[in-house]
């Protein structure tokens, strides 16, 4: 069975005694959602993983996922890319805080990294506690935030005009096979919500993919979000991940916040990736 043992930071455990090439027993994949719900980001080391083994892994945790905005490698509709090329001079992908896909009517539950080409230096992943987060929040705040809904959009990001839009000027020259998303996406979900598997709140996305709340006038739910978001990120709510060859992640996009960092020009940099669906979303 698999054994915990977390980061001592503000999340996440390392998981040992398990093989990840090898279909999981049932009590196995329980107990790594037992340990998601509970650490919130799972790391397992020294893997050697198959593109089969990772798609089959992943439906540990929930049903496979496509990323509508990433094309697919070849021989799988269901994992992406994450690219950067030594020489690439375009702006760090997924460098501001997220939740990936919030936007869409049923997010995903979690993502899965595998870890491929990793840099000597740089390229860490930060995760940001979002149970943690809501906890230290002082008590008008909260009063403030509990109860609202936030609307989640792609519009800054994906839509034209926005972040990954491929006729701007820095997206020129990006190895990864991004989409751009003419059609934007747009959905509400709670600010804070209570987290299916273990019962606690905690702030779900942040400023980038939300861009209002309901009933809020948007000056003053700008405001808001910029205030909250202070301490969403805090260093004290904050795991920094290093990454290793053959290493996988697993987090929980429920309950984290996450980012990459760069720090590694020069070098390449390549990891594999599934995003996981709640079980029977469909």
């Amino acid at each position: 069975m698999p054994v915990f043992t977390p980061t001592g930071q503000a999340c996440g455990a390392v998981v040992t005694e398990i093989d990840l090439s090898n279909p999981l027993s049932d009590e196995e994949s329980a107990a790594l959602r037992a340990g998601l719900d509970e650490h919130h980001v799972l790391v397992f080391p020294e893997q050697s993983m198959t593109n089969d083994d990772l798609e089959r892994f992943s439906t540990s945790f929930g049903d496979l996922g496509t990323d509508p905005w990433f094309v697919p490698i070849d021989g799988s509709d269901y994992i992406a890319e994450i690219r950067r090329d030594a020489d690439e001079t375009t702006p760090v992908f997924g460098e501001g805080w997220h939740s990936d896909w919030s936007f869409l009517d049923t997010p995903p539950v979690a993502t899965c990294l595998y870890g491929l080409d990793i840099p000597p230096v740089g390229g860490d992943t930060l995760y940001a506690n979002q149970h943690l987060a809501y906890e230290r929040l002082p008590d008008d705040l909260k009063t403030r935030v509990d109860g609202l809904q936030a609307v989640h959009t792609t519009r800054g990001i994906y839509g034209k005009g926005g972040q990954h839009d491929p006729d701007n000027e820095r997206e020129q020259g990006r190895s990864m096979n991004v989409v751009p998303d003419q059609d934007p996406f747009d959905g509400e979900h709670p600010l804070v919500r209570r987290h299916e598997g273990n019962g606690r709140p905690a702030f779900f996305s942040t400023l980038g993919y939300i861009q209002d709340i309901v009933g809020m006038d948007r000056t003053e739910a700008r405001a808001l979000l910029k205030e909250i978001h202070a301490h969403q990120i805090a260093d004290e709510v904050v795991y920094r991940h290093r990454w290793e060859p053959d290493m996988c992640v697993v987090w929980d996009n429920r309950s984290v916040l996450h980012r990459a960092t760069g720090g590694y020009e020069g070098h390449s940099r390549l990891l594999r990736r599934t995003t996981i669906l709640p079980a029977n979303a469909a």
